[in-house]
């Protein structure tokens, strides 16, 4: 099932475009791949992790678009030891649209639509120097009235090359807020 979404980006700097945030396609991975690496703080996976993500996952991923241009995303799926949650592995959005507001409503998109499908938990993990990670999934729970809680995952000593450790975050029980909230 594809859910589609338009809003107007107030202050957005491409001012005569819409952002319209949808289920990405095949033929969106290579904008995710450029807009993950441009980001220069998410870890950067294959062009082809990407390309497959948009076929495989595309249900439990959005897109943000200004013009027909991909200009943010959230990649996650359902976790397969725990279905009541979706794991948020990636959140980006491009240089030009920072500073709006547009990560929020891409993970408020997506939750609103996979709440409807029986999740009930949002999942990611983020290392603990990412502030703006913390500070954008600390402002979901507030938004969703929801609890967040937050653990170690894996310590950096748990992996194999140089990274910070990965906690993970749930925020939840999730239901869906009343549209007159937002």
């Amino acid at each position: 099932m594809s859910g589609k979404h338009t809003e107007r980006a107030n202050g957005d700097k491409h001012a005569a475009g819409h952002v319209v945030i949808e289920n990405p396609s095949k033929a969106d991975g290579a904008a995710l791949w450029r807009i993950a690496r441009d980001s220069q703080k998410l870890d950067l996976n294959s062009s082809y992790t990407y390309l497959l993500w948009c076929c495989d996952f595309a249900d439990t991923s959005v897109v943000a678009r200004v013009d027909g241009e991909v200009v943010g995303f959230v990649i996650g799926y359902r976790r397969p030891v725990a279905p009541e949650a979706a794991l948020v592995w990636q959140v980006a959005v491009d240089a030009s649209q920072r500073g709006l507001g547009l990560a929020g409503k891409l993970l408020d998109a997506l939750f609103t639509r996979l709440v409807d499908e029986g999740v009930r938990y949002l999942d990611t993990t983020i290392t603990p120097d990412n502030q703006a990670s913390i500070r954008l999934f600390e402002s979901f729970a507030k938004r969703w009235n929801a609890a967040l809680e937050r653990s170690e995952l894996f310590a950096a000593a748990e992996f194999p090359d140089e990274h910070e450790p990965e906690d993970i975050f749930r925020i939840g029980p999730l239901v869906r807020p009343n549209a007159a909230d937002h």
